[in-house]
């Protein structure tokens, strides 16, 4: 019996330029408001490095302990307005053990007037904790990609004032 390996993939529509959606997985004072990070090193080219740090939460899951950590890899592919992939990609938990190797790819699609964006997270062992962190990221990442979609579309108070555009409602607004 061969087992499927664990992963993520979520698409989401973001009316925003696929360029302004890449560039939020890089700029670290958006990665800070809609992915809640503590700091970031991120480099949009081939070998570069992306390193994401939250903060340790204050509660314990059974079998990942705290949550927050690093996540990092390397960025092994970078098309500007179209996708990026990183791969050798790990969690760090702050007090248990590594996952990984892991890879993270993201890709956008212009779709109308909107952007549709993918991300699929993947990489796996056949194990109860490997579950348990699918099961985490999961709502996790959906969470996360409303956030970006509320920051990029400007219903958020720190949202990046880009170019005008027609929000899902069909008024004006700054993108």
């Amino acid at each position: 019996m061969t087992l499927t390996p664990l992963k993520f993939e979520h698409r989401i529509e973001i009316t925003a330029a696929p360029d302004a959606v890449l560039e939020a997985f890089f700029n670290p004072a958006a990665l800070e408001i809609w992915w809640d990070t503590v700091r970031s090193v991120t480099t949009p080219r081939p070998l570069g490095v992306y390193a994401i740090e939250w903060r340790t939460t204050p509660f314990r899951d059974e079998l990942l302990g705290t949550l927050g950590g690093v996540f990092y890899g390397t960025v092994m592919e970078f098309q500007p307005g179209r996708e990026f992939f990183v791969a050798e990609a790990y969690w760090l938990p702050p007090q248990s053990n590594p996952f990984g190797p892991m890879a993270l790819e993201v890709s956008c699609q212009v779709k109308g007037p909107a952007t549709s964006l993918t991300v699929c997270q993947s990489g796996s062992d056949s194990s109860d904790r490997w579950e348990r962190y699918y099961g985490l990221i999961s709502s996790g990442w959906k969470s996360s990609l409303a956030a970006l979609k509320q920051y990029l579309e400007g219903e958020h108070p720190h949202s990046p004032p880009q170019t005008k555009g027609l929000s899902m409602t069909g008024k004006q607004q700054d993108l």
